[in-house]
């Protein structure tokens, strides 16, 4: 067959009626496992494949899920990816991923072309600079949005967002109790980044209240081959740090490369804590202690909350944040 098969060419080779083939993929109504069998087979000999968009018209419901991100190469991020679309694919809808990296023009291109292909519902991680306009874009069109980690501007939306600095505070609070006194914060590029903001708040929050420091703030990229960068430079400034509060798992582990690289040992002569609980922070070697968000979970969570959105349209804007939890490896101990 040249052209593409159609819901009917299906009905025609399996000898029944196109509202048969239609019940037997939608999985409904009254059929006999034979002629169920008997259209699954037609299907399949067909290669046919249902227009989900012509469904969506008729039906007037949208199965399609947006998500705009940014840094989609960061393991944190397409862990939540794949519990968002673990959980929304067993409920029937198709999810896409768009990267704005972090950019609020490609965001806005974003969103537009999300609008434009009609997807039914949107989980968004605002772009740091994200203004008025994105915001008022999607209500504009009614899409049913849940935002994760940073708010918009005008916060209209379903958000999950985590408690960034209670969990640093943790995190320090642990180093010190370890018998650490000279710990830095490192990681993060941009003191735009309200999250990493509120992580540093965390652990100057805890170091002035045991009365440790100097306090040391270092920045780094959020890859791993910039946090081993980033930390070398940190180590040659400051040779007398002898622990790290990461903003993540990645310039956590980066870090940890880098104390190989200069002969330092991970867990005696250098704690690390790092920040998300990624898969690669168990396996890593040492592995890292970290504050673990469980992103994969988080995902599950951001679908759940649009699921209950496109349910029920009308409900008030629902507010969560997650805790993280410490999870203690074998890259911190007590200083040698």
């Amino acid at each position: 067959m040249s052209r593409r098969p159609k819901l009917q060419d299906v009905a025609d080779t399996a000898g029944v009626s196109r509202a048969t083939v239609s019940q037997v993929l939608n999985d409904r109504g009254r059929i006999s496992e034979q002629t169920r069998k008997r259209v699954k087979r037609a299907v399949e000999a067909l290669g046919y494949v249902p227009d989900t968009r012509a469904a969506s018209m008729r039906s007037g419901e949208n199965r399609e899920i947006g998500i705009v991100i940014h840094g989609l190469a960061n393991p944190f991020n397409a862990e939540v990816i794949s519990g968002v679309t673990n959980k929304l694919e067993t409920h029937g809808y198709l999810v896409s991923t768009l990267d704005s990296n972090d950019d609020p023009e490609r965001q806005l291109r974003n969103l537009k072309a999300f609008i434009g292909s009609s997807r039914g519902g949107l989980i968004w991680v605002p772009a740091i600079a994200t203004t008025v306009d994105a915001v008022t874009l999607l209500e504009m069109h009614g899409i049913p949005t849940v935002t994760l980690l940073r708010d918009p501007p005008v916060a209209s939306f379903d958000h999950i967002g985590i408690e960034n600095r209670a969990a640093t505070m943790t995190a320090t609070a642990y180093l010190a109790e370890l018998s650490h006194r000279r710990i830095a914060f490192f990681g993060g590029d941009g003191e735009r980044s309200p999250v990493r903001r509120e992580r540093i708040a965390g652990y100057l929050d805890e170091m002035r209240r045991r009365d440790l420091g100097p306090t040391v703030i270092w920045p780094s990229g959020d890859t791993k081959s910039e946090g081993l960068e980033a930390a070398i430079a940190l180590r040659e400034a400051h040779p007398e740090i002898t622990a790290l509060v990461c903003n993540g798992d990645m310039v956590a582990l980066g870090a940890s490369l880098a104390g190989q690289r200069l002969g330092i040992t991970v867990g005696r002569d250098l704690s690390i804590v790092g920040f998300d609980d990624t898969e690669e922070a168990a396996i890593a070697t040492p592995a890292l202690t970290t504050m673990s968000v469980s992103p994969r979970l988080l995902g599950r969570k951001l679908a759940r909350m649009l699921l209950d959105r496109l349910k029920d349209p009308g409900l008030p804007p629902v507010r969560t944040t997650v805790s993280a939890k410490l999870v203690i490896r074998d890259s911190t101990g007590a200083p040698a």
